[in-house]
């Protein structure tokens, strides 16, 4: 099959070209430059970024960019021919987590003091995509590289955010030694990286990650419901050895029945039920069905082991409601009340409120809680927009955890427009958006039970580490 990439490389946000190969010679060497004058003055539309495809200068070269962003880089493919979009934008997303896993963490440091192997990659990954485009998988086995990645100083990170620290799996035989927790940094590490003894430590990683999408009516009923989960695992074990990963043996698989999610959630025992699911190429399933067990070899790197989605309803872990009201013949009062449904023992991480203004605002002040520790609000008038955060926050030698299950916070907003608004201000404004992350709970309730890694010896015992993740995909309140 003929490679129909003719160009790749990588930019910085400020338009530095880290990594750059031609491959077909036929794009102008100004490419880079082109590239980037187009997405920093991309205004067409009244879009704030690019779109991930589009063609060069008004189709006068006939060049098409194609191009994704990763921890600010800019991931960039070009060609003249026609090609399958959505083709090149998963290599653009497959060249980007192998990087990854080979250099531990993707930043302008790590790209220039290993550009021999990157370069080395990027010859093995694209050359073997066209040539079979399921060849890699995440599995970067397969790959013929023979440079040793040169790391980057954990010091010179940029911090991690707490949702990104793991901590202990509960499996059975850890319940007593209390809950493990791994260091940030695990996350950014290589997958062919040694102890500074120049010894490989053993251990694995395995993240329940769920994204759910919520949209309420104005009068804070559930809309729509639905969420995307992700099993994703990371494998550091020397040698590849079988797993066995057990999850829920009440799981279900499919709607059967037509019992609400809400309701079976308040009734004991009626199980973990699930829309579909599929599961990455080297799980066997075997004994799922009868026990809800997937044994798999792991690649080294990161890969989905399973992939699974849920349509119906279930208890969102916030509930918003807002209101917005006239006060003046140029003023208006917004409310915005949110309330955290889980339980008192977790704890969210930073949450971000967002509501379009009318056009015509002028100004904004806010009014908080008396005891509003961790929150800020601001208003864009370029872009009209009202922001709202809450994060925890330390005052003197406390720290205020004010995201907590149960936890209920407001937001009052005065707003004054530079002239009168004709009809329902309800329609000029909003909806709510809300962001979020929560550490160790999941809507679902999917569950790992136990993971089994096969015994070279009676002495080997990896590390194994695991961590539920909620994020916010599309949690959106009507007004």
């Amino acid at each position: 099959k003929r490679m129909m990439i003719s160009q790749f490389f990588v930019l910085s946000q400020r338009g530095d070209n880290i990594v750059f190969r031609d491959y077909r010679a036929e794009v102008p060497k100004g490419s880079t430059e082109t590239f980037f004058r187009r997405v920093k003055f991309w205004k067409e539309d009244g879009n704030a970024e690019a779109p991930p495809i589009f063609v060069g200068t008004r189709n006068v070269d006939g060049v098409n960019y194609f191009h994704v962003k990763v921890v600010g880089l800019y991931f960039v493919a070009t060609t003249r021919v026609n090609v399958s979009p959505f083709l090149v934008l998963e290599l653009l997303e497959r060249i980007a987590r192998v990087i990854k896993d080979y250099l531990g963490v993707l930043n302008e440091d790590s790209f220039r003091k290993n550009f021999v192997l990157v370069y080395e990659l990027l010859d093995e990954v694209i050359v073997r995509f066209w040539l079979r485009a399921n060849y890699i998988n995440r599995g970067i086995e397969v790959l013929y590289v023979f440079n040793d990645p040169i790391l980057i100083a954990p010091a010179r990170l940029q911090p991690i955010d707490p949702a990104a620290i793991f901590t202990g799996p509960p499996w059975i035989n850890d319940m007593q030694q209390g809950a493990k927790r791994m260091p940030g940094t695990a996350v950014t590490k290589s997958v062919v990286a040694n102890d500074p003894g120049g010894r490989r430590r053993e251990e694995i990683f395995v993240d329940i990650i769920e994204k759910i999408s919520v949209t309420f009516s104005s009068s804070g009923y559930i809309l729509t419901s639905e969420m995307d989960g992700t099993i994703q695992m990371k494998s550091y074990l020397s040698g590849n050895p079988e797993i066995r990963l057990a999850l829920n043996e009440d799981l279900n698989i499919g709607r059967g029945g037509g019992v609400s999610v809400y309701e079976y959630r308040s009734s004991p025992g009626s199980g973990v039920i699930l829309d579909d699911c599929n599961f990455h190429e080297s799980v066997r399933l075997d004994s799922f069905d009868s026990d809800r067990t997937l044994s798999l070899v792991p690649p080294d790197g990161e890969f989905p082991v399973m992939n699974y989605r849920m349509t119906q309803e279930f208890r969102p872990p916030f509930h918003v409601n807002t209101l917005i009201e006239e006060a003046g013949r140029i003023k208006a009062e917004v409310t915005i009340k949110i309330r955290a449904e889980f339980p008192s023992d977790i704890i969210a991480n930073t949450i971000a409120v967002q509501m379009p203004l009318p056009n015509y605002t002028s100004r904004a002040s806010f009014e908080l809680e008396h005891d509003a520790v961790g929150q800020k609000t601001d208003f864009k008038e370029t872009s009209k927009m009202l922001e709202w955060s809450l994060k925890k926050a330390s005052v003197g030698s406390l720290v205020s955890l004010i995201i907590v299950g149960g936890a209920e916070h407001t937001l009052r907003a005065k707003l004054t427009f530079s002239q009168e608004f004709h009809g329902n201000i309800t329609k000029e404004a909003g909806p709510v958006s809300m962001t979020f992350t929560i550490p160790m709970y999941n809507v679902s309730k999917l569950q790992v039970k136990y993971l089994q890694i096969a015994k070279k010896s009676s002495s080997y015992n990896p590390y194994r580490w695991v961590r539920y993740v909620t994020q916010a995909n599309s949690y959106v309140a009507r007004i």
